[in-house]
């Protein structure tokens, strides 16, 4: 069986490669839907023997199967959003700890010590329904800071934006996490110089505003927040690992996890570095549901291992994901 202390002290790409050989192994054995879709490629365990001739499951299973490696209780169900009528993602969740430890020790690969900062969340859309696995992250991370101001803000913007006005002029170290047009809101009410502030966009207009690039949004918000770059987070449902951006939309993974780009003609072969591509996961916290997964997304990778997330496919759904259209 592979440990938690196996996938999170992963430091080096040869670790990486061989946990995730045994991580496929282990799935390819215990979940029952992949294993089918792995047949159905005619892929196994006898000839898979490196990352790029692993199966990614597309992320759409997430919609209609259960997909679990084991045989153990749920804790808890992840949702996606969606609007009504829509289909949404369900990701059984066994063991919680996982997803825990993943964000924990993510957030302080990039951002160190949590109780550095004063944890301030403007996620209303999220807030407003059942099973997110964002607001369970945020709410552990605000608990985490152990700071008396940390906290929700549903709409009070009046309220938020002299919070945040206090916590600069005190010199406390802010993390502002929000959904796109909700920060939007923010700047529409106040226009801030902020010195002291990392603002987080999650994503997503939810339907609250017409979707706009990347590059035109983070302008936007750089100049009414007074900040040199915006941070960004990419992560989803069916995902229990992030990847981060500190700035530019160049993301950057933990670890235990890293990005490959499909050929979007050839869904088995991969696209040079640099070439737009569809976005493959491979996330070993997901030990109890599914590490490899097949997205929705189109982006880039670079050589340094970063990459870029460039929009979506046109036939696929939108939902409350991190992404921008174009």
């Amino acid at each position: 069986m592979i440990s938690q202390e196996d996938i999170f002290s992963i430091s080096s790409k040869k670790e990486f490669e061989k946990i995730t050989l045994k991580v496929f192994r282990y799935q390819y054995e215990n979940n029952k839907v992949y294993q089918s879709f792995c047949n159905f490629l005619k892929k196994n365990p006898i000839n898979v023997k490196q990352i790029s001739s692993i199966p990614f499951l597309p992320i759409q299973f997430f919609k209609s199967e259960k997909i679990v490696s084991n045989e153990d209780e749920v804790e808890t169900i992840f949702t996606s959003s969606g609007t009504t009528g829509m289909i949404t993602s369900k990701h059984y969740i066994t063991d919680v700890s996982f997803y825990e430890n993943s964000y924990r020790k993510a957030f302080s690969q990039f951002y160190g010590n949590i109780e550095d900062y004063c944890v301030l969340a403007l996620l209303p859309s999220y807030l407003e329904r059942e099973g997110s696995s964002l607001i369970h992250m945020v709410d552990d991370l605000i608990q985490s800071s152990n700071h008396p101001d940390s906290g929700f803000y549903l709409n009070n913007l009046e309220e938020l934006s002299n919070k945040i006005i206090e916590l600069e002029n005190e010199g406390q170290n802010i993390i502002l996490i929000g959904v796109t047009y909700a920060l939007l809101d923010l700047i529409e009410f106040k226009k801030f110089q902020l010195k002291n502030t990392i603002i987080m966009e999650t994503g997503g207009m939810k339907g609250k505003r017409k979707e706009i690039v990347r590059e035109e949004l983070h302008q936007i918000l750089c100049d009414g927040f007074g900040v040199k770059a915006i941070h960004s987070e990419y992560g989803m449902t069916e995902l229990l690992s992030q990847a981060y951006s500190l700035g530019n939309g160049i993301f950057e993974c933990p670890l235990w996890m890293d990005v490959l780009i499909r050929d979007t003609e050839d869904a088995l072969n991969y696209v040079d570095s640099g070439k737009t591509g569809g976005i493959n996961v491979i996330d070993l916290a997901n030990i109890n549901s599914c590490s490899f997964i097949a997205t929705q997304d189109l982006g880039k990778k670079y050589p340094n291992m970063t990459f870029e997330v460039l929009g979506r496919f046109d036939n696929s759904d939108i939902r409350g994901c991190n992404l921008m259209v174009y």
